[in-house]
């Protein structure tokens, strides 16, 4: 077997208005922009993408923000919740401050001996922030270091049965922890991500904003990517090849060993290279329209078509 792996690399979602997404994850979360491109599979929109300060693997939440889509419905087959972590003592000062920004969210409660601040981007999207140690190199334009989130504590998948994606998680190498009736924990090695927990439901998930896209996981190198790519293969589902998204190499499918690769949720295999400094640099982040080079030729067209954010005023 492959070495297992770490945690998760970022995760992707569907927003609505871009700048009120912009806002929201730099002014309120406090995460630094660190890449501002568009949808490689559709240049009409942007892919923002948003991080610690230097846009680590495991702290990245990116964006495709569709001006004008339907809302969808979180359910079966999609990722419920992402979790950020936060430092130890943080969590009185976030439930502050998401009310001082009107932040619809719930009481702080404990789960698996940490606690937890439930709460939604102004899309819906179910967040969390949880307490734990301390990692990363956080952004601290809008928030102190001291409260500032550090990367991603982990996901929530919402399955129909736990059991086919929980063979995969363990097959991935990460070990079932903990359960209730209500979840099952799985835990991977890595200092950031490396929580998945699974929650058995059956209401049907909606793709729109405030949904999950997917959830990319850490295969650091190329080589550690092939390998669990013919893994996977050699378990009966169906990757994508490889392709090159300019900052990571994916591969793509869905999760849930029995599932036959159908109802499963979207998973993505992601490489720590080339990295977001591949073509700005570090100090630059996120400052202006990065391009693949397949749409460098469009690059007027496209930028006419997308609208400002606040860092463009």
């Amino acid at each position: 077997m492959p070495e297992r792996i770490p945690g998760i690399h970022h995760v992707t979602a569907v927003a609505g208005d871009p700048k009120r997404n912009y806002d929201f994850y730099t002014d309120v979360l406090g995460l630094r922009l660190v890449k501002r491109s568009v949808n490689q599979d559709d240049p009409s929109t942007y892919h923002l993408f948003y991080a610690d300060s230097r846009g680590s693997p495991g702290t990245s939440m990116t964006f495709f923000p569709f001006a004008g889509a339907t809302s969808g419905t979180v359910g079966a087959g999609q990722v419920g919740v992402t979790a950020f972590r936060i430092p130890e003592g943080s969590l009185d000062f976030w439930a502050d401050r998401l009310d001082e920004h009107d932040v619809t969210r719930e009481e702080p409660t404990e789960r698996f001996g940490e606690r937890v601040l439930p709460f939604e981007d102004p899309d819906g999207l179910p967040l969390e922030l949880v307490e734990g140690e301390d990692a990363a190199d956080p952004w601290t334009e809008h928030v102190d270091a001291e409260h500032a989130i550090r990367g991603f504590h982990g996901v929530a998948l919402l399955v129909r049965d736990t059991g086919p994606t929980g063979e995969l998680l363990e097959t991935m190498g990460y070990e079932r922890t903990e359960e209730t009736d209500e979840r099952v924990r799985y835990v991977s090695s890595g200092e950031l991500g490396a929580v998945v927990d699974l929650i058995p439901t059956q209401q049907a998930g909606r793709p729109g904003y405030g949904t999950v896209h997917h959830v990319a996981f850490r295969t650091p190198t190329d080589e550690d990517q092939q390998a669990w790519r013919e893994t996977l293969v050699d378990l009966g589902f169906d990757p994508t090849p490889v392709i090159d998204r300019e900052w990571f190499h994916s591969v793509y499918f869905r999760g849930g060993i029995q599932s036959a690769n159908t109802g499963g949720v979207l998973f993505e295999l992601a490489t720590h290279e080339p990295g977001y400094t591949v073509d700005e640099p570090l100090a630059e982040l996120g400052s202006s329209l990065v391009l693949p080079p397949k749409f460098e030729a469009n690059r007027e067209r496209i930028e006419a078509n997308l609208p400002p954010l606040a860092l463009d005023d």
